[in-house]
């Protein structure tokens, strides 16, 4: 079998879109499909995005990580599966999508999308996490994906690889983990971040749902306060946007690019 791809990406976060409308990819071979996100032996991604038919939304989003396991969510890879299915005309600009973390609205406006992410749940401020090293202050919050976010005085010294694989495994967040995000607030409305993501085990080039859960985590922390500009780690600004009510966000949006890199083929090998 042959299946056409598109190479997208949203703020430096890239991913491989496939139209499983007719629903033949094979999502039981974890194995090709993180063959299939590997830099050196495939196309290269950090996650791999099924566009499918839904009963409930506009279409259905199925999202895996580069090691092949299924995620909840992507709030950049959300924003690149509704360009590309408002681009290729089975989808409105302004579309449903179906996600494990719910029904999820976004708005298409060329080269850029806004995401109205699922409402945030567990937050919690001012945890205390004991590592080798040391203790470590963090907040939390599931913005459809886990989120431990840290506040550093050096983002670009900091170790995002040591520190964020030692708190992604750690057994407080057992059993599945959880993702990791390193801040710096730079003004009273914006903050720069690097992210630790869980399933692709490295730092990432951006992450939206950490981006939100960042700016929810400084916000909830009297740090900065709505609408957010978000850094990410390879430039792009991301703007979250939310309203709180009886202390905690909601409506939370999350606005930012998602282009088209390239398309392509890739054939499924025939199992001997």
């Amino acid at each position: 079998m042959k299946f056409r791809f598109s190479k997208m990406e949203g703020a430096g976060n890239d991913f491989v879109v496939v139209d499983d409308r007719c629903r033949l990819f094979p999502v039981h071979d974890s194995e090709w499909m993180a063959r299939i996100c590997s830099r050196r032996k495939g196309i290269g991604s950090e996650g791999l995005i099924l566009i499918q038919t839904s009963t409930v939304a506009d279409f259905r989003m199925r999202f895996f990580n580069p090691d092949g396991g299924e995620a909840e969510m992507c709030g950049n890879g959300i924003r690149c599966a509704a360009r590309f299915a408002a681009e290729a005309g089975f989808a409105p600009a302004d579309a449903n999508i179906e996600t494990v973390a719910g029904v999820v609205m976004t708005e298409t406006r060329g080269g850029t999308v806004r995401v109205f992410m699922p409402r945030p749940s567990d937050l919690r401020l001012d945890q205390i996490l004991d590592l080798e090293g040391g203790l470590v202050r963090y907040g939390f919050v599931n913005t459809g994906v886990p989120h431990a976010v840290i506040a550093v005085k050096d983002l670009a010294a900091c170790d995002v690889s040591g520190i964020g694989r030692a708190v992604r495994r750690h057994p407080a967040f057992s059993p599945h983990g959880t993702n990791v995000d390193f801040i710096a607030v730079t003004g009273p409305a914006a903050l720069s971040i690097r992210t630790y993501e869980r399933g692709v085990e490295g730092e990432t080039g951006a992450c939206g749902t950490g981006i939100v859960a960042a700016a929810l985590v400084a916000a909830q922390g009297g740090r900065v306060a709505p609408p957010v500009a978000v850094t990410a780690a390879g430039g792009d600004v991301l703007t979250v946007d939310f309203q709180t009510r009886d202390g905690l966000p909601e409506h939370v949006t999350l606005l930012g690019p998602a282009v088209r890199v390239y398309e392509g083929e890739i054939e499924y090998p025939e199992k001997k």
